[in-house]
C-alpha cells in the first residue's frame, strides 16, 4: 500500500484557462430558422457591426459534403483533390486558406482568434450563448439542447410571442429582450450592447523586472513624486483596475514595499514580454492595462484616456509613439486575445511586444500630451525629469 501522507500526483501544470467557446471568446449561435434566412441575417448585420468589430461566421456546406460521399469533389479544388493538406490562396483583396482538417474545439478558436465576435449558423454548430429566432418553418423543439444561454429572441414576419416550448424551456426570471427580425438597426445596437457587457475586466500591470543597465540603478526605485516609482505607478493604475501587481523578478517579489502585490516572472529573460505574458498566465481572461515604471511625467489624465478609449473589440489599444508612427507598448490595454499571439510571436523567435502591436488589430490613439510619454533611461535623463518634477523629485 501507498502510504498515507504521499501527496497526489499532478500529471499536468495547474494552467488557468482562457474562457472562450467553441470557436470564440465572443460568440452567438443563431438557430431557429432556415439557413438562408441566418445568413441573410448575418449579412445585413455585418455593415453596422463592422466599424468596431471584427466579425466571423461560421457555416456549414451539407451540399458539398453529400457530393463528396458521392464521390464528388466536394468543393475542393485540383490542388486539394491531388493530395495537398492545405492550400492558401492570395485573392488579392482577400486570403482563402483550404485545409483537410478536422474543425475542433482546438483550432476553431486558433483559427478566429483575431475576430471579436462570431456569429455562429446554430443550426450546425454549437455556441455558448444563443439568439434564437421564432420562425413556424424550424419548429425549436428538437433544438432545446442547444439553446444552453438563450440571450435574444427575434420574432420573423407574423410572429408576435415566445412561443410555450421556449418559454417553459428558459430559467425562470431570465431576463430576455425580444425584437423583430426585420429590426437590423436595433439588432445590431443589441449585439453592440451586448459585447460591451462581456467585454473583459481591466487590471493594471507595473513593469518593473528590467535589470536597468543604463540608468545604473534601479529605475523603479527612482523618486520623482516623493515615493519610489513603482509604488506611484502603481497609485496611478489603481482607479482604473481591479487590482494592480507589480511585474518583477522573482528575487525581487520580498522586497517589495508593503501595500504592493509582486507577480513575478516566469517568462524568463524576455524584457518586457516576460512580464506580460506572465501576467496572462496569471489570468488568460482579463484585459491588463501596463504601465512602464520608467514613466514620471505619466498623469491619470492619459490613463483615463486610455480607458475611455478602450476598443476591447481589437487585440490591444495603445498610444501612438510621439517620436513615429508605432505604437507604444508600455502604455498599453492588452486584451485578452493578445495572450495568443504574444505566444505566437514569441514561438516564432519575436520577443518584441511593439512588434505584435504593429502587425496585429491594434487601437491606436493619439496621447492627449505626448510628453507624459517620455520614458527616462540614463542618469541624464533622471536629473533633467528631476529639475522638471520639482522639488519632491530630488
Amino acid at each position: 500500500m501507498e502510504p498515507q501522507n504521499l501527496k497526489t500526483h499532478q500529471k499536468h501544470a495547474a494552467l488557468a484557462r482562457p474562457d472562450i467557446g467553441e470557436f470564440g471568446r465572443h460568440e452567438l449561435g443563431i438557430l431557429g430558422a432556415p439557413c438562408g434566412v441566418i445568413k441573410e441575417l448575418a449579412a445585413r448585420l455585418l455593415p453596422l457591426l463592422t466599424p468596431a468589430l471584427r466579425v466571423a461566421y461560421v457555416d456549414a456546406d451539407h451540399a458539398a459534403g453529400d457530393e463528396a460521399e458521392a464521390g464528388g469533389s466536394g468543393g475542393a479544388d485540383a490542388i486539394l483533390q491531388a493530395g495537398a493538406t492545405a492550400e492558401l490562396t492570395d485573392k488579392i483583396h482577400f486570403r482563402r486558406l483550404d485545409v483537410r482538417r478536422g474543425m475542433d474545439k482546438f483550432i476553431q478558436p486558433q483559427w478566429l482568434n483575431e475576430q471579436s465576435l462570431v456569429l455562429v449558423n446554430g443550426n450546425h454548430f454549437r455556441a455558448r450563448q444563443q439568439v434564437v429566432i421564432i420562425d413556424p418553418r424550424k419548429p425549436l423543439d428538437k433544438k432545446l439542447d442547444r439553446l444552453t444561454d438563450v440571450q435574444l429572441v427575434l420574432l420573423s414576419e407574423g410572429q408576435t410571442e415566445v412561443p410555450a416550448v421556449l418559454q417553459h424551456h428558459l430559467p425562470i426570471g431570465a431576463p430576455l429582450t425580444v425584437l423583430p427580425l426585420a429590426d437590423t438597426a436595433a439588432i445590431a445596437a443589441w449585439v453592440q450592447q451586448w459585447h460591451q457587457r462581456h467585454q473583459p475586466p481591466l487590471r493594471g500591470l507595473v513593469l518593473t523586472g528590467g535589470r536597468s543597465q543604463r540608468m545604473q540603478e534601479d529605475k523603479d526605485r527612482l523618486r520623482y513624486h516623493g515615493h519610489e516609482q513603482r509604488q506611484h505607478a502603481a497609485a496611478l493604475l489603481a482607479p482604473f483596475c481591479q487590482e494592480v501587481f507589480i511585474s518583477c523578478r522573482p528575487e525581487q517579489a520580498a522586497e517589495l514595499p508593503t501595500g504592493l502585490t509582486p507577480l513575478p516572472d516566469q517568462f524568463l529573460d524576455l524584457g518586457p514580454m516576460s512580464g506580460i505574458l506572465s501576467a496572462f498566465r496569471h489570468d488568460p481572461n482579463a484585459a491588463w492595462l501596463v504601465v512602464a515604471c520608467d514613466l514620471p511625467f505619466l498623469t491619470q489624465q492619459t490613463l483615463q484616456y486610455l480607458v475611455a478609449h478602450r476598443n476591447a473589440g481589437r487585440v490591444a489599444t495603445a498610444f501612438q509613439s510621439p517620436d513615429n508612427e508605432f505604437p507604444e507598448p508600455l502604455i498599453t490595454i492588452w486584451e485578452p486575445r493578445s495572450y495568443p499571439v504574444l505566444l505566437q510571436f514569441l514561438g516564432l523567435g519575436y520577443s518584441c511586444p511593439r512588434k505584435a502591436l504593429i502587425n496585429s488589430d491594434t487601437e491606436l490613439l493619439t496621447a492627449p500630451d505626448p510628453a507624459e510619454l517620455r520614458n527616462v533611461n540614463t542618469p541624464a535623463e533622471r536629473d533633467a525629469a528631476r529639475q522638471e518634477l520639482g522639488p519632491l523629485a530630488q
